[in-house]
C-alpha cells in the first residue's frame, strides 16, 4: 500500500503535502509546531488537516501490519494463493481483512471442527459441489461410524451441514453484501423491558428507525439505555433479501437432492452463525461513527470555550455558591493572585443576608473588585438574587457574570490545585478557579480534564482512550494558537506548549523560581532536560514581555530572526521599534515573492512575520465574543413566550444548542429553530460563547424546561434595536 498516496487522495491535498507531512511527523515535530513554521513544507496544512493526517497515518500503519501479520499466518498454513494475497493487500479496511482471514483463523472447536473430526468433510463437499445422482441418503450412510460418534445418515446429513454452514459464514464477500444490507437497509428497534418504569428513554420504548438514518446521539443513546438494561436494542435485516441473495450465490443448479439441504444449510448459516454476528459489526460501527461525530462536536465546543476572551486588568471576586456549608469567597487580582478568601452564609438553613452583605461590601471596597464572578451550580440562582440586590446598594460599578463552574469542584480536589493552593480548603480553590476562569478561561480551563467541563454528550460512553487523544490535541492547539508568557506560565499551562512536557515544564517553572524572570528566549536553554529540539518545537509559542529581544514578544521564531531584522532594516526600521507596533508594515512590501527570496525565507513564513510585526503578541480571542456583563436578575417565572432575550451559547449537540439566558436554567434552540436555511449540524450555525438574540417559544416550570428559537420576527428585531 502507498500510504502517502492513500493519504493525498483521503484528504483531498497533494501526494508532496502528505510526504512532507509525514516525514515531519516521523521526525518527532508537533502537530502545531508543523502547523505553524513548517507552512513552506506542508503547502499551508492547517492544525485540523495535520491532526486527520496523523490520525489516519496510524490506522493505515497498524492495517499494513495487519496485513502483513495476516498473510503470514496463512502462508504458514500453506494456504496462501495469489488471488487471496492480491485481496488482502488491496483490502482498504482492518474489517476486510479481517473477513478474508476469518476462515484461516485460529477456531474454537465449534459444531464444523466436530464434524470434520467425524470424517465428514467429504460429504459437505459433494453436497455443495451438487452433482449427486441419488438420494442423499444413499451416500450419507456410508458415513455412519458409531466410533466416530455418527450414530445415524441423519447425524452425517447435519454433521456435513455445519461444515458448509461455516464455510459459508466465513466467505467475505458474503459477509460483505450482508454487512451493507444491514447498514443499508435494516431497521434499527429498541423495546423497553418494563414499559411502566418512568426513565429518560421514554420516546425509545417503542422506537424504530432505518439504520442510515439513526443520528449519532441518538445511538448514543440507545446504547446508554441498553447497558442500563431499560432498552433491548436490535437490528432487523432485510432477510429474504440476504436468503435470496446467498440461495443464488450458493446453488448454481437444481438438484432434488442437495437444493433442500442447501436451502436449509443457508438459513441455519445466516441465523445462527452471520447474523449475530454482522449485527454486532454494524452495532460497532454505527457507535464509533457516532463517538467520532460526538468528539468532533465535543472538540470544537472545547476549542471555543478555550478561546474565550479573557477579562484584563480587573480584579475579580470568585464566588462558589453553596446552601449548608456557605458560598465561598474568592478575591483575585489582574494577574491571579489570591488577595483574600472567607466564606459567608446568605442562603438557607443559616439566611445571614446582611451580614453577608457587610462582608462583600467590605471586600469590594476593600480590593476594587469590579467583577463578580458567580458559578452556576448550587444555589446559583438565590446567591444571584442577593448579588443583584447588593449592586444597588453600593457606589462602586460593579457587574457580574454566571461563569459554567463545571469542572472546577474536580480541579479543588486535585493534586495539581493542592500543590497550587496547599493551605486552602477545597471551596476556597473552588472560588479561585471560578473567578480565575473569568480573568483568563484557557489558563485555567487546561488544569482540567476536558472531559469535565461540561461541553459535550455521552462522554462517559465512548472510547475514552480516543476521546482524551482528541481532547488533548484540541487543548495543546488553543494554547499555541494562544501562546502563553514564559515568566506568569503554570507549569499546567506550559505541558500543553510544543515539545514541552509535564517535567520540563516543571523545570521551567523551578528555573523561573530560583533564577528571576526570563529575559530571552535563549536562557530556555540552560533549563534542565529542555535539548535543542524541544526549543525548536517550543520557542515560538513561548512569549518573552519587556525582554533584551523586542522579537521573543512575539511569535516570530528564533530561526527567523535574521531574516526579521534584514526586513526590519529594509524598510527602515529598528528592531526596537517591534515593540509599539507596526501598523502598516505590509503595505510596504510591495513584491512578496523578491523579498522573501532576498532574505532567504518562504512566502508563508514572510507573511506570518509581517502580520506578528503589525500587532505584536496579538492575542488571537480579542476577536472572540465578549461574555455578557450582568447587573440585573431574572427567574423562570418572569419568561414569557414571545420574548426576546440576548443570552450566551453554553453547549452545542447533535440536535441543537443550549443558551444561558441568565434563568439558571439554560434554554434549548432546536437545531431546526437554529435559522431559516438547512443545516445539516448546530456548529454550522454556532458556536459555544457566542453572543445570541433568542426568542422565547415556550416554558415548562415543572420540568425546568425552555424552548427557544434564533428565528426572529423582522418587525420584533427592528424593535429591539
Amino acid at each position: 500500500m502507498n500510504i502517502t498516496k492513500t493519504l493525498a487522495e483521503e484528504l483531498n491535498i497533494r501526494p508532496e503535502q502528505a510526504e512532507a507531512a509525514v516525514k515531519l511527523i516521523d521526525e518527532g515535530n508537533t502537530i502545531p509546531f508543523i502547523a505553524r513554521y513548517r507552512k513552506e513544507a506542508t503547502g499551508s496544512l492547517n492544525d485540523e488537516v495535520l491532526r486527520l493526517l496523523d490520525e489516519r497515518l496510524r490506522y493505515l500503519r497498524n492495517l499494513d501490519e495487519k496485513k502483513q501479520q495476516v498473510l503470514a499466518t496463512i502462508r504458514e498454513q500453506g494456504a496462501l494463493t495469489a488471488e487471496l494475497e492480491k485481496q488482502i493487500m488491496e483490502a482498504a479496511t482492518l474489517v476486510a481483512v479481517d473477513d478474508l482471514y476469518r476462515p484461516y483463523r485460529p477456531k474454537r472447536r465449534t459444531r464444523a471442527t466436530v464434524a470434520k473430526e467425524r470424517g465428514l468433510a467429504p460429504l459437505a463437499a459433494a453436497i455443495r459441489e451438487q452433482k449427486i445422482t441419488e438420494p442423499l441418503e444413499v451416500i450419507a450412510a456410508s458415513y455412519v461410524d458409531p466410533e466416530k460418534e455418527v450414530a445415524s445418515v441423519q447425524e452425517a446429513i447435519d454433521g456435513a451441514g455445519d461444515i458448509l454452514a461455516e464455510q459459508i459464514s466465513d466467505a467475505a464477500v458474503f459477509r460483505t453484501y450482508i454487512r451493507e444490507a444491514m447498514q443499508k437497509l435494516g431497521t434499527l428497534h429498541s423495546q423497553a423491558k418494563d414499559a411502566s418504569v418512568a426513565s429518560p428513554y421514554e420516546k425509545y420504548y417503542d422506537y424504530e428507525e432505518p439504520v442510515r438514518r439513526v443520528a449519532g446521539h441518538r445511538v448514543l443513546a440507545l446504547n446508554r439505555g441498553e447497558k442500563e438494561k431499560i432498552l433491548t436494542v436490535s437490528i432487523e435485516a432485510p432477510e429474504e433479501q440476504i436468503l435470496r441473495y446467498l440461495e443464488k450465490k450458493i446453488i448454481l443448479n437444481t438438484n432434488p437432492y442437495t437444493t433442500p439441504v442447501l436451502k436449509s444449510v443457508i438459513e441455519d448459516s445466516y441465523y445462527r452463525l452471520i447474523a449475530p454476528s454482522v449485527e454486532r459489526e454494524v452495532r460497532s460501527a454505527m457507535t464509533e461513527s457516532a463517538e467520532d461525530g460526538a468528539i468532533r462536536v465535543f472538540g470544537k465546543n472545547l476549542v471555543q470555550l478555550l478561546l474565550q476572551p479573557p477579562i484584563v486588568g480587573q480584579v475579580v471576586l470568585g464566588w462558589d455558591p453553596a446552601f449548608r456549608t456557605g458560598c465561598k469567597l474568592a478575591v483575585v487580582d489582574p494577574t491571579g493572585k489570591v488577595l483574600d478568601t472567607t466564606v459567608i452564609y446568605p442562603t438557607a438553613p443559616q439566611n445571614k443576608v446582611e451580614e453577608s452583605k457587610k462582608v462583600l461590601k467590605k471586600l469590594i471596597e476593600k480590593y476594587h473588585v469590579t467583577v463578580i464572578s458567580l458559578g452556576n451550580g448550587t444555589a446559583s440562582r438565590e446567591s444571584e438574587q442577593i448579588i443583584v440586590e447588593l449592586l444597588k446598594e453600593i457606589p462602586q460599578k460593579v457587574s457580574y457574570v454566571i461563569v459554567n463552574e463545571a469542572g472546577a469542584s474536580v480541579y479543588s480536589a486535585s493534586k495539581l490545585a493542592t500543590e497550587e493552593f496547599p493551605n486552602f480548603d477545597v471551596g476556597q480553590r473552588s472560588a479561585a478557579s471560578i473567578a480565575r476562569r473569568l480573568q483568563d478561561p484557557l489558563a485555567e480551563l487546561v488544569k482540567i480534564d476536558p472531559k469535565s467541563i461540561g461541553v459535550g454528550q455521552y462522554q462517559h460512553d465512548m472510547n475514552q482512550k480516543k476521546l482524551d487523544e482528541t481532547l488533548q490535541g484540541v487543548v495543546e492547539d488553543s494554547v499555541n494558537k494562544v501562546g502563553v508568557d514564559l515568566n506568569t506560565a503554570s507549569a499546567s499551562l506550559l505541558s500543553y506548549i510544543s515539545g514541552i512536557n509535564k517535567t520540563i515544564a516543571k523545570n521551567i517553572v523551578a528555573y523561573r523560581e530560583e533564577n528571576g524572570v526570563f529575559t530571552d528566549r535563549r536562557s530556555l536553554k540552560k533549563v534542565p532536560k529542555l535539548g535543542p529540539k524541544a526549543y525548536e518545537q517550543c520557542a515560538g509559542f513561548l512569549r518573552v514581555r519587556d525582554g533584551s529581544n523586542p522579537l521573543d514578544m512575539t511569535s516570530v521564531h528564533p530561526e527567523s530572526y535574521k531574516a526579521t531584522e534584514a526586513l526590519l532594516k529594509s524598510l527602515g526600521y529598528k528592531t526596537e521599534d517591534v515593540r509599539k507596533g507596526l501598523g502598516n508594515i505590509r503595505r510596504q512590501v510591495k513584491d512578496k515573492k523578491k523579498t522573501a527570496e532576498e532574505l532567504g525565507i518562504g512566502i508563508e513564513t514572510l507573511t506570518d512575520i509581517l502580520k506578528e510585526l503589525e500587532k505584536p503578541g496579538r492575542d488571537p480571542r480579542e476577536e472572540m465574543p465578549k461574555p455578557v456583563l450582568r447587573t440585573d436578575v431574572m427567574e423562570l417565572k418572569d419568561l414569557k413566550p414571545g420574548m426576546i432575550l440576548k443570552g450566551t451559547v453554553r453547549n452545542v449537540i447533535d440536535f441543537g444548542a443550549f443558551v444561558d439566558i441568565g434563568v439558571h436554567q439554560d434554554g434549548l434552540v432546536h437545531i431546526s429553530q437554529i435559522c431559516d436555511r438547512y443545516i445539516s449540524h448546530p456548529l454550522d450555525a454556532v458556536s459555544v460563547g457566542d453572543i445570541v438574540q433568542v426568542k422565547v417559544l415556550s416554558v415548562d416550570p415543572v420540568k425546568k424546561k425552555i424552548s427557544l428559537t434564533m428565528k426572529l420576527d423582522t418587525d420584533v428585531e427592528q424593535k429591539q434595536k
